[in-house]
């Protein structure tokens, strides 16, 4: 028999870790991403171009950061 929820309490809320490996919020609150294709079949990419993968990217779309907080409410502001 599940237990009951004691008054004034709020559940917590389970983080999507895939979502909060992927993206991060800078200092301003900015939310940001990394780029794909940084793991395998490189070795014909230019060193210019894989230089610009380590870039971190404004996700753009207020529905897509919504969706984003969702996932991973807990999300932590860069270091």
């Amino acid at each position: 028999m599940p237990r009951k929820a004691k008054p004034g309490k709020k559940f917590k809320l389970k983080t999507h870790k895939a979502t909060a490996k992927r993206f991060r919020l800078t200092g301003s609150g900015t939310l940001v991403r990394t780029k794909g294709g940084k793991s395998h079949l490189r070795r014909r990419t230019s060193k210019r171009t894989k230089a610009l993968f380590t870039e971190m990217i404004p996700v753009q779309g207020e529905k897509i950061i919504q969706r984003i907080h969702r996932l991973a409410p807990y999300l932590k502001k860069a270091d």
